[in-house]
């Protein structure tokens, strides 16, 4: 896992599923769809992917075309360093 697919799953981990094993959470795990995330945990996650990597993720962007697993979530911070 790449470092930035390692860094936003251990935020997931820590902020949204304390106490989950790691194992439980892989790179194409369904984070919004799966209920992982709803509206305010995806705001907190957008406000930490901004603040970490020094982007700015547009509104449209917060959905779960974009954000919807670590795998969909790290390329589109890839995407925003470019």
């Amino acid at each position: 896992m790449d470092p930035i697919a390692q860094a936003v799953r251990d935020y997931i981990l820590e902020e949204f599923l304390p106490g989950t094993p790691a194992s439980e959470l892989n790179a194409d795990t369904p984070l919004i769809t799966g209920g992982v995330l709803d509206s305010l945990a995806t705001i907190k996650l957008v406000s930490f992917l901004e603040e970490q990597y020094n982007i700015t993720i547009e509104p449209h962007e917060a959905n779960v075309d974009y954000l919807n697993s670590v795998d969909d979530i790290a390329k589109l911070v890839r995407q925003k360093q470019g």
